[in-house]
């Protein structure tokens, strides 16, 4: 076991060196500036498309505009929202999150192109169900020499799932009930697989219809929680916004049992678990997007990077800032644990709702990223493979609750760069198509909403 973490551990630190930081935050930045930073200036007009939902239920594809989001949300607030961000402020600093804020914001862009060349590019399986994401989109729309770049995708896709959206889920819970609650390991792993059996064995519309339910809900809950706090400790804020900007240039010194960490630090570990969190780059969330029902891309492109926003920007800072703000970060702590001792510091009976809101978390991206890994598979197999699959994405569930966090937390970072790798490329490649597309669904005056 030793060897292998070795291995991976080498690996990751390839493939989340200073080559991959680049590049996606250059490709959100390019992005970003050809778009002419529309993404910023949409929000609102975003919101309004999101919660309108007009002429959705008429238009092609297998769940509404809403749910889509709410389906590739509900893979994206996860662990990373509450163990990521804590990982990246013990590992990075204070500074860490003014990285990942870095992130989200052109990451906004890349959510954007991803959607929209998701929808432009979709296909229909045999089942009549709709299939999208960079591998169609890099088959469909860059041609047959690069097919083997949808493979690489759609191979290292399947294999993510079972670590980002499933064992690392699985595993985080486990942890933080047992931590809190003293319940065994097997006991989470048996009643999380049975949960997730019962929703992802009816498909994407069952998961769509969970997800719409539950990912509001305990969004909403959470942030009010944080918010509380917050507004508690209100005087407070400003200083922690000059914290976090100064450490993010200057790096944080040691204090406490905090080892202190350096500007490249909280750059590392801002932009890995940033991605981690909001997935902007991965390629996950394009895979839901493509079973919207709509005929508009630059529509659900503006719906899509909302994501992003709200996965980063809203819940991940209030995460940070109760961190911060409790001064936990200083302990020696870190991931799940370090979140439920800041909140419990701050509030009472903080630790008891962090673990269970850690497990409604963990238990939507289960569902999210069960899909995600079925469309990877039926682009190899086809739509025959679809129940082995779902099948053994529940059987892996409790042993990823009773595996060793260290390293699955290792593994399922490195498998989140293998997946970006392709994905960013071709949004690079793909770039002047959405553009293009942009340019036509908008209007010259720049109106709210993209022409149907």
């Amino acid at each position: 076991m030793e060897t292998i973490t070795s291995i991976i551990g080498g690996l990751n630190g390839l493939v989340w060196g200073w080559p991959m930081l680049i590049l996606i935050l250059g490709t959100g930045a390019y992005l970003m500036l050809g778009l002419g930073f529309m993404p910023l200036r949409r929000i609102p007009q975003a919101f309004g498309l999101l919660f309108r939902g007009r002429k959705g239920e008429q238009d092609s594809g297998d769940i509404s505009p809403f749910q889509a989001l709410m389906t590739s949300l509900s893979a994206t607030i996860g662990t990373g929202n509450i163990a990521g961000v804590a990982t990246a402020i013990a590992l990075g600093g204070p500074g860490a999150l003014f990285w990942m804020w870095c992130t989200a914001l052109v990451g906004m862009a890349t959510k954007y192109a991803e959607a929209v060349c998701a929808v432009h590019y979709r296909e229909q399986d045999e089942q009549g169900n709709f299939s999208g994401g960079p591998m169609y989109y890099i088959k469909n729309g860059l041609g047959p020499k690069w097919r083997w770049l949808a493979a690489t995708f759609a191979f290292f896709g399947v294999f993510a799932g079972f670590g980002i959206g499933n064992t690392v889920q699985a595993n985080s819970v486990a942890d933080a009930l047992h931590a809190t609650f003293s319940l065994p390991v097997w006991v989470t792993g048996a009643v999380l697989a049975t949960a997730v059996a019962l929703v992802v064995l009816g498909g994407v519309k069952r998961i769509a219809s969970v997800a719409g339910v539950l990912v509001p809900i305990m969004a909403v809950a959470y942030m009010a929680m944080g918010l509380v706090i917050i507004a508690m400790n209100i005087s407070e804020i400003p200083a922690l916004f000059l914290l976090v900007v100064d450490a993010a240039f200057n790096g944080a010194a040691a204090v406490g049992g905090f080892a202190g960490a350096s500007v490249v630090a909280a750059i590392r570990f801002g932009v890995a678990r940033g991605i981690f969190s909001n997935e902007a780059g991965l390629g996950s969330a394009p895979i839901a997007h493509a079973a919207a029902r709509t005929h508009n891309s630059v529509n659900q492109g503006l719906i899509a990077m909302l994501g992003t926003f709200i996965d980063t920007i809203l819940v991940c800072s209030i995460t940070g800032f109760v961190i911060l703000l409790s001064g936990a970060w200083q302990g020696g702590e870190s991931g799940a644990a370090l979140s439920a001792l800041a909140f419990d510091s701050l509030i009472g009976g903080g630790d008891f709702i962090v673990s269970v809101g850690l497990a409604v978390f963990a238990f939507t991206t289960m569902l999210g990223w069960a899909y995600y890994g079925e469309r990877c598979v039926v682009y190899f197999f086809g739509t025959h493979a679809i129940f082995a699959f779902r099948l053994a994405w529940v059987a892996a569930i409790p042993l990823g609750a009773m595996a060793e966090l260290d390293f699955i937390w290792l593994l399922a970072d490195t498998l989140n760069a293998l997946m970006a790798l392709p994905n960013l490329l071709a949004l690079l490649l793909l770039s002047p198509v959405v553009f293009a597309l942009t340019r036509e669904r908008l209007g010259s005056n720049g109106s709210a909403e993209a022409r149907e």
